[in-house]
């Protein structure tokens, strides 16, 4: 992935070759600017890479073919992240904001997996409130209740227990794993806290946007 040309031409990803197994769970670690975040852009769709290609093996989807709108489509049916900055509608409350990706997909609603989400994530006293009124850590878990509400088959989360208390971040973990072992969907989670990461299935590792590390967490388990 090439940003600018000549002289101001930057590689946040160079080279890159990643499998992201089906119902696993794939750490991504690496200091700020290795790449993570550009390349959870390519991995859901939201950025093209500048040559490679990104390819859903289930349906052998490249996601390059699609257009915007589709890709757009895919990431409401298949694909949910997890964003740093919440990315919530600010005029919608909290239950709307969650429940937005089955009303675009016209999806009917799980209540026993709504109540379940909003409960761990300890936001089932906040539905009713619009985001403004709520922390930094309460945005940040309503944004990863939204992003499970579908459960979708790939989840891509950036930086998702940052602003979290430890308890908070643990429940949150914890969710994450039930999804994965429980339901078989697929976790792409990037972050700086090495106790987080470990809880997954593989660890990568990036610097000057290559991956320089690969390693099975499973193994000494």
């Amino acid at each position: 992935m090439i940003y600018g040309k000549g002289s101001t031409e930057v590689r946040a990803l160079d080279g890159i070759s990643l499998q992201v197994s089906s119902g696993k769970w794939t750490s991504i670690m690496g200091q700020s600017g290795s790449g993570k975040t550009t390349l959870l852009q390519c991995l859901s769709g939201l950025a093209q890479p500048t040559s490679g290609t990104v390819t859903l093996s289930k349906d052998n989807i490249t996601l390059s073919s699609l257009s915007e709108n589709k890709r757009a489509k895919l990431r409401r049916t298949h694909i949910s992240m997890v964003f740093q900055d919440f990315n919530l509608v600010p005029i919608l409350s909290v239950k709307d904001n969650i429940l937005l990706p089955l009303r675009l997909a016209h999806n009917k609603v799980d209540k026993q997996w709504f109540e379940h989400i909003t409960s761990v994530l300890k936001i089932d006293n906040r539905l009713r409130h619009l985001p403004g009124e709520l922390s930094g850590g309460q945005q940040q878990r309503a944004a990863i209740a939204r992003a499970l509400i579908s459960r979708p088959d790939i989840v891509i989360a950036d930086e998702p227990t940052g602003s979290l208390d430890s308890v908070t971040s643990n429940a949150v973990l914890d969710l994450f794993r039930s999804i994965v072992d429980d339901f078989g969907q697929s976790l792409v989670f990037v972050t700086h806290d090495k106790d987080a990461a470990h809880r997954g299935d593989v660890l990568v590792t990036m610097r000057d946007g290559k991956i320089i590390g690969h390693e099975d967490l499973r193994v000494n388990r």
